[in-house]
């Protein structure tokens, strides 16, 4: 029901507070009575609060409880007189500064006749919904039946509802783009929204940005990472009933498209898996993987690259490692040939124009769902199909080159990097890392805490400037002669001559091991 509709009933004797008249046409979801300080928990938005004010013990009260209606999306809050005799001024003020609807319930109408009210209404509202939902939904299965793409559904569910939608992955790949795809800044928006959302429908808003609701593909219970989503431009609080229902509805039916796409994967995994077997057994160069690789959209005389994912201690997530592969595939526009070899997935995408970093930038939108997880990826180059088999053992070490790396949720490591000293340092016990750094810094770092004298920092330049006397100068923005006096005082605290190759790769390690 609408709010306006709920002050204009005689019986209720209801008067409006405070609020704009645009306010008085919102729908009113549901009706929540509570006299609790901190309601937050409990709202989800679109209720009318009513509230005896019982939890009001001073007027500073009044901002941090309305304070948490206005950030839930309630429609309006009613207000009882009963228990201080009137609506406080001050409980006025703090739904002004909120723009939250304030309506004042007499003293003679009970919380129960009002409740009751607003249920009734909502209730006969509904019954309307339902039916209409329900003619709704089989005219979408119907549809479904007849052959009809998702995205001519999704095309017709926007026009009917006036609200632009679209179906979207985690890592921003458009199942259904809508009129055009989202700008790069709103795809990470709505991304970080599903992944991190506690409950949906989710908004993704802020200032000056359009605002988004987010509605799960599937169960929201179910694994996100891998999951579709529902990208609705607005917010769910503003729109009518309908227009929810019918956004849900839309949900369940590209639930079913997901379904049988996955299915579909599921074969050409099988197939896959065949060819990486082949792979394996040193068949690589021979006609049938050529042919197989060629029959994927691959072509074997140009440069492959093999990429291993998985979740770092999680061997039964290799499914969902395989889907995530399958997405960036499909994200970055290319054929790919995609297989479980446990506890890794691997893919084989073509290598002529992709690299390490763009594969890392796709999969950075995943990081507000990964914790506690963590997410490793391994890349390694083949030339040719007669030496994928190495590729395939080189990106299996830089998987688990990356597993060992705990700084972050995600981890892409490409076979190129596993010889660098970083990626060495990484394989060594933190406990091992930090005696080395101790005993090769120690009394350089005890002298630099005592008397701030910028060892430490001039030591880091100089070794990054490959020993050049001027180029560090320049770069800290002192005297050459002041940088060989602090270096000459490293030399003498550190006990190391940095003429020599061998101790000035002894204090770049320990550098790295601080």
């Amino acid at each position: 029901m609408i709010l306006r509709e709920l002050l204009a009933e005689p019986d209720l004797h209801l008067r409006l507070l405070c609020g704009e008249d645009e306010q008085l046409d919102r729908a009113v979801r549901w009706v929540f009575a509570t006299e609790l300080a901190h309601p937050r928990r409990y709202l989800t938005g679109g209720e009318l609060v009513i509230s005896g004010l019982i939890w009001r013990k001073k007027p500073a009260d009044s901002e941090a409880f309305v304070a948490a209606l206005a950030e839930a999306g309630v429609v309006a809050l009613a207000a009882g007189t009963a228990h201080l005799g009137r609506v406080p001024e001050d409980l006025v003020r703090a739904c002004e500064r909120h723009g939250l609807v304030l309506v004042e319930v007499p003293m003679e109408v009970s919380f129960g006749a009002l409740s009751e009210h607003v249920l009734t209404s909502l209730s006969t509202v509904r019954s309307a919904q339902l039916a209409a939902s329900l003619g709704r939904h089989r005219q979408l299965l119907a549809a479904v039946a007849e052959g009809r793409q998702l995205a001519e559904l999704a095309q017709d569910v926007s026009k009917a509802t006036g609200v632009t939608c679209r179906v979207l992955t985690p890592i921003g790949t458009h199942v259904v783009e809508g009129p055009e795809p989202l700008p790069g800044p709103d795809l990470d928006r709505v991304t970080a929204a599903f992944l991190s959302a506690d409950r949906f429908p989710a908004v993704a808003a802020g200032p000056e940005v359009t605002a988004y609701t987010v509605f799960p593909v599937g169960s929201a219970l179910g694994q996100r990472l891998t999951s579709w989503f529902i990208v609705a431009e607005g917010t769910w609080a503003d729109w009518d009933p309908d227009v929810t229902d019918a956004l849900g509805e839309l949900a369940a039916i590209a639930a079913l498209e997901r379904a049988r796409q996955s299915d579909a994967l599921r074969f050409d995994r099988q197939r896959a898996g065949e060819l990486f077997a082949l792979i394996e057994a040193g068949g690589g160069g021979q006609p049938e993987a050529a042919t197989r690789l060629r029959q994927a959209g691959l072509e074997p005389d140009l440069p492959l690259l093999v990429v291993d994912a998985g979740f770092a201690g999680r061997p039964e997530l290799v499914e969902a490692a395989c889907h995530l592969l399958t997405d960036l595939a499909t994200h970055l526009g290319s054929p790919a040939v995609v297989a479980s070899r446990p506890p890794w997935a691997t893919v084989i995408l073509p290598g002529t124009d992709l690299a390490t970093d763009q594969i890392r930038q796709v999969m950075d939108r995943l990081l507000p769902g990964l914790p506690p997880s963590r997410l490793v990826l391994g890349t390694a180059r083949a030339e040719n199909p007669g030496v994928l088999a190495g590729a395939f053992e080189s990106a299996r070490h830089a998987a688990a080159m990356a597993e060992l790396d705990r700084s972050s949720h995600l981890s892409v490591v490409s076979s190129d990097e596993v010889i660098s000293y970083a990626r060495l340092l990484a394989a060594v016990p933190d406990e091992v890392r930090r005696m080395f750094a101790s005993r090769v810094l120690g009394r350089l770092l005890e002298y630099d805490e005592a008397h701030h004298a910028g060892l430490l920092e001039t030591l880091r330049t100089f070794l990054a400037q490959s020993g050049s006397w001027t180029r560090t100068a320049a770069e800290l923005i002192l005297h050459v002669n002041t940088v060989r006096y602090r270096i000459a005082r490293v030399e003498e605290l550190t006990g190391r001559d940095l003429s020599r190759l061998e101790d000035r790769v002894d204090l770049l390690l320990a550098l790295h091991s601080l």
